[in-house]
């Protein structure tokens, strides 16, 4: 587990899953197939609980520009700047189970901000960071 800083808010449009994690494969096929090439795109998975409980997610993308998301008819969302311990992954066949794993330590971190999500940022090479963010000192 390390610290990663994001230097500044990133606006990401997303398709929600309908839900988790059955869901989420769809929701990112749907999302790969707005866009017509998504070469040198920096993807985001974004998951919370909602106010029942329930394990919300979204597959998202950072915008290139402000009108993207209405280009496209998708929600918006901010991934926030800020401090966040992470995990970086070598995703294998069996990836979701690795994300979840490296979630659960990542939410005993001290210093959680209990107001924040876990986040996937998706890198080349199949790797991912797993994130949280830390409440600011």
């Amino acid at each position: 587990m390390e610290n990663f800083t994001i230097e500044q808010d990133i606006p990401v449009w997303y398709v929600a899953a309908a839900s988790f994690p059955e869901g989420v494969p769809a929701a990112w096929a749907e999302l790969h197939g707005l866009l017509p090439g998504s070469t040198g795109r920096q993807f985001y998975g974004i998951s919370h609980p909602d106010q029942t409980g329930k394990i919300t997610y979204k597959a998202g993308v950072a915008a290139t520009s402000p009108e993207e998301a209405w280009q496209y008819g998708t929600p918006e969302v901010t991934v926030r700047k800020g401090v966040y311990a992470s995990e970086m992954l070598q995703l294998g066949s069996d990836a979701g189970r690795q994300i979840g794993e490296a979630f659960l330590r990542l939410l005993k971190h001290p210093a959680l901000d209990p107001q924040g999500y876990c986040l996937e940022m998706y890198l080349d090479g199949g790797m991912v960071r797993c994130m949280v963010p830390l409440v600011e000192k």
